[in-house]
């Protein structure tokens, strides 16, 4: 065993507490409770019944989404691989749609089947979230912060809950510097207080957060609005963020939501994980896959549509694999479900302290990448790509963007488009302007996260990982200190993304 390894123990004894129970799940069809599901029904033995909280119209579209997006996933193909003819048939025993909504009152399940399931739930899993940093106030509000209240008032009404865990974000913690330590937030603080890396604690004076106020804030405001909603909410939202000392919508009221919990929790045991960025999966169900309606950076720089950045180089790009927090969010699980303590415990699955890499280091891995096995554009022709280019201001950028776009568009200086065809030249004016614009609105949502100062502490995770056993580290693996990250970057999740959001095969070799 290694120097810097824990050393052995008896175990916590995952299994047999997660096995021959009942789990309520929400946001099975996402990214994150898909392979928690995934991994529940493949790795622990007489699991009992998943009830997923899927929003449809009726029971029958319900049924239809779980049959589609769950059963049929390709993250799946392990356990049906397990299972053969049998596998649909074991995947339907164990779990049960539930037709409803984070959004709605009682999350929208009628009074017979809340009395019903109420009757055999032990455990929780909230991890239904809008992850889009920008959304409209009043959609994050509705489902970041009140949905986690909602969902922890109908766990009262489960007479055998044991256990409630909610799904955060590292991010929570704002825009303030330093270490983070893995704390429950309080409810009411005039004063953002955190401890930096020298140990000193840092203050930052920020207006008074009133969640109520805010909830009304935003619901009058939509009230209100005639036209453009959606841009007028996403603004308002970014701007109460930024006010109260966050980057986004999402973390501000991913951080309301954990206030809420922690002041509604009464008894009940509870568990926050706050993953950072979440990636593809390290090993688990298979390495690199990865879900997504978005091209992560590192594809678009691929692509060759990313040929700059505005950020340091320097910074620390805080990601995490999916199956590690999956295998995190299991064994913190089990531990203060045997416990059974009223308590609330966070864990940071982060990477930041304890295995950091540098936004620099990445986009080097993925030049190395791409320069061997490039990506291919819409007619099949291998794309080119420069090493990455970082800028240190809005202003360098903008400058930047504009010379790449008109360049690649051919709109130059000397260009005798206008003469020649002036409505032409009008034309790839506006699609430059459009583009110039794209980039921009991308770059000011990252910003914050290309100089970001902030790490997350893992103390607690890497406790629970001293009480597994031998064999529990084998099974439910989240060693951070692990990932060798030019391995994971080059070999696993660029291909992941490439084969499974990019539906690209592998490039020959130049």
């Amino acid at each position: 065993m290694d120097q810097g390894s824990p050393p052995p123990c008896d175990g916590i004894g995952i299994v047999e507490f997660l096995q021959g129970k009942n789990y309520f799940i929400t946001g099975a069809t996402g990214f994150l409770g898909k392979a928690l599901v995934e991994k529940m029904l493949r790795g622990i033995p007489d699991v009992g019944k998943l009830f997923l909280l899927i929003k449809g119209k009726d029971k029958e579209a319900t049924m239809k989404r779980l049959k589609s997006e769950i059963i049929n996933a390709e993250v799946f193909k392990i356990l049906k691989a397990i299972h053969g003819s049998s596998y649909e048939a074991f995947m339907v025993s164990k779990l049960v749609p539930v037709c409803g909504d984070v959004c709605s009152a009682n999350l929208g399940i009628d009074a017979d089947t809340t009395n019903e399931i109420a009757k055999e739930i032990d455990v929780i899993i909230n991890s239904a979230a809008n992850t889009t940093w920008d959304t409209r106030y009043d959609v994050a509000i509705n489902i970041n912060t009140k949905g986690p209240a909602r969902v922890l008032e109908f766990g009262k009404k489960c007479k055998k809950l044991g256990l409630f865990l909610h799904v955060s974000s590292a991010y929570v913690n704002g825009t303030r510097q330093g270490v983070f330590f893995e704390k429950p937030f309080c409810l009411e603080l005039r004063t953002a207080r955190r401890d930096t890396i020298t140990s000193k604690a840092q203050e930052i004076s920020v207006p008074f957060l009133d969640i109520d106020a805010e909830i009304k804030l935003a619901s009058v405001a939509v009230e209100s609005i005639d036209r453009n909603a959606d841009r007028t909410m996403r603004e308002l939202g970014m701007e109460r963020a930024r006010i109260h000392g966050w980057c986004s919508t999402y973390e501000m009221t991913k951080a309301m939501g954990e206030m809420l919990i922690d002041s509604m929790r009464s008894s009940i045991p509870t568990v926050i994980i706050r993953p950072s960025l979440i990636e593809s999966t390290y090993r688990e169900p298979f390495p690199g896959w990865i879900q997504g309606y978005k091209v992560p950076i590192l594809a678009a720089y691929g692509q060759c549509q990313l040929p700059g950045f505005v950020g340091d180089p320097d910074t620390i790009a805080d990601t995490i694999p999916m199956d590690m927090v999956v295998n995190a969010t299991l064994t913190a699980l089990a531990k203060h479900g045997i416990d059974g303590k009223p308590e609330l415990n966070v864990y940071h699955v982060a990477t930041s302290v304890a295995n950091p890499h540098s936004f620099k280091d990445a986009f080097n891995y993925a030049y190395d990448y791409f320069s061997s096995s490039p990506l291919l554009d819409s007619k099949g022709k291998k794309i080119a790509i420069r090493p990455m280019k970082f800028l240190v201001s809005m202003d360098s950028f903008t400058d930047f963007i504009k010379n790449e776009v008109a360049q690649r568009s051919g709109l130059t200086p000397d260009d005798n488009v206008y003469m020649s065809d002036p409505k032409r030249y009008l034309r790839m004016q506006l699609a430059c302007f459009k583009t110039v614009h794209r980039f921009m609105r991308i770059a000011n949502l990252y910003k914050a996260y290309m100089f970001y100062k902030g790490r997350f502490d893992v103390t607690n995770t890497k406790r629970l990982i001293e009480d597994m056993s031998i064999e529990e580290r084998k099974r439910f693996n989240f060693d951070i200190e692990s990932i060798n990250w030019e391995h994971y970057i080059k070999s696993v999740h660029i291909p992941g993304v490439r084969k499974h959001l990019l539906r690209q095969p592998p490039a020959a070799k130049l």
